[in-house]
């Protein structure tokens, strides 16, 4: 059976996707979670960040809460994953400047399609309740869950 058509407007998935932002603790492995869910059968995904950070809770708890596991998640840096695996993506997906500027370095000269998408980081804010940080990740969860969809069309998440 053929994969599913996305909607008209929407592209479908490319081969492989990337997302990019700093750490490589929040938004780009939430995003590659989401992602993978989606289209894992039929699209590879990765995360990587400019620099390496430190495993995020609050990432890994509002990941939990739509059945998603990022507890065995292990921050890497650009470099890291180009070492290990290439940057064999088709496409790069960055959220924040530091890692935009990054991608476009590293694929100047390759054939590397690269999209911004602007997206706060949650993990910057250490003000506030437990509630009220946990609502701040939430939220760019659900920006990035909204964005795939419109980017992609929906691939079935919970199937």
């Amino acid at each position: 059976m053929a994969p599913p058509v996305p909607p008209p407007g929407r592209a479908g998935p490319p081969g492989a996707v990337l997302f990019v932002c700093a750490y490589n603790s929040v938004r780009s492995p939430m995003a590659a979670a989401m992602f993978r869910q989606y289209f894992g059968h039929r699209s590879y995904v990765g995360s990587a960040g400019v620099r390496r950070g430190d495993p995020d809770p609050f990432a890994t708890a509002v990941m939990e809460e739509i059945g998603l596991d990022l507890s065995g998640h292990k921050p890497m840096t650009f470099e890291e994953l180009e070492d290990l695996e290439g940057l064999n993506f088709d496409l790069i997906i960055t959220l924040s400047p530091e890692a935009h500027h990054r991608a476009l370095e590293v694929t100047r000269t390759l054939a590397i399609d690269v999209e911004y998408w602007p997206t706060h980081d949650p993990g910057a804010v250490e003000e506030g309740s437990r509630a009220q940080r946990l609502d701040a990740y939430r939220e760019i969860r659900d920006q990035l869950l909204a964005r795939i969809e419109q980017r992609f069309g929906s691939g079935g998440f919970g199937s």
